[in-house]
């Protein structure tokens, strides 16, 4: 086998030229996509909500800002601020979210408001914003991480988090096709639970039961999300459009708690 294809099957440097855009990018799955980016070869910019953030993820080289989906013309500037860091941009991974939990008798109007404001609506800005240079890149890739709950799974007090991500996959196929005129293609990730300070902070007893509820028998890392990403960035992904990835180690399959007591 010679060196340029063991590179390739083995992840190697597939983004190489290419130049991308990771919101949410200086923490948790963001973080784990934009290195798994850089490392396979793309310029990376990111965004976070904080000067602090921004700052550590400059310290780790990676041009950063901070930025609120939730406004659009903040969307449209940190675009360019990418590609003129960048020198233009092919990959927009639009990863920035939120997951509060809160069961329904508890939900206010403006609690309601803000986490489809963030995940739902900040989803649409930064594809409107970055439409036009992923055009201009000729091989424009859009990757939006969703997840498996409110597109597979549900759980008590995830409903209002569960129905913005359905709403992005619902977004994502439509937007396909308008995409698809000018080149781009457009795909999701849908993690499982991954290993974040927002999981941590839900505590080790629910850790715990989570990665029982999973078949390979641990929580997922930012990183396995990335080189879902990744793929989904490259090349070979070329041909696939409106479609999700689940990377949760299994979780979505088992029919009963049993099932993974049997294996």
């Amino acid at each position: 086998m010679s060196e340029s294809t063991e590179g390739r099957l083995s992840g190697g440097r597939l983004l190489e030229g290419r130049t991308a855009l990771v919101t949410g990018g200086t923490s948790g799955i963001g973080r784990g996509i934009a290195e798994v980016l850089r490392e396979r070869g793309a310029a990376v910019a990111v965004t976070g909500l904080t000067d602090a953030e921004c700052e550590e993820a400059r310290a780790a080289g990676f041009p950063a800002y901070p930025l609120d989906v939730r406004d659009r013309q903040a969307c449209d500037e940190a675009v360019a601020r990418a590609a003129g860091d960048l020198g233009g941009l092919s990959v927009l991974a639009s990863n920035a979210g939120v997951y509060p939990q809160v069961r329904i008798a508890d939900m206010a109007d403006e609690d309601i408001s803000a986490i489809f404001g963030v995940n739902v609506t900040g989803t649409i800005h930064m594809v409107q914003a970055a439409a036009a240079a992923l055009r201009e890149s000729g091989r424009g890739r859009v990757v939006v991480t969703s997840s498996i709950t409110g597109n597979v799974t549900g759980y008590p007090g995830w409903s209002r988090y569960g129905a913005t991500k359905a709403a992005q996959m619902g977004f994502v196929r439509s937007a396909a096709m308008e995409l698809a005129k000018d080149g781009i293609t457009i795909n999701a990730v849908m993690p499982g639970n991954v290993v974040t300070p927002g999981l941590v902070a839900l505590g080790e007893e629910y850790m715990r039961r989570m990665a029982a509820a999973v078949p390979l028998g641990c929580l997922g890392e930012p990183r396995d999300v990335g080189e879902a990403v990744a793929f989904l960035a490259s090349d070979g992904a070329r041909y696939i459009t409106g479609q999700a990835i689940v990377v949760d180690g299994g979780q979505i399959l088992p029919e009963s708690p049993e099932a993974i007591a049997d294996m």
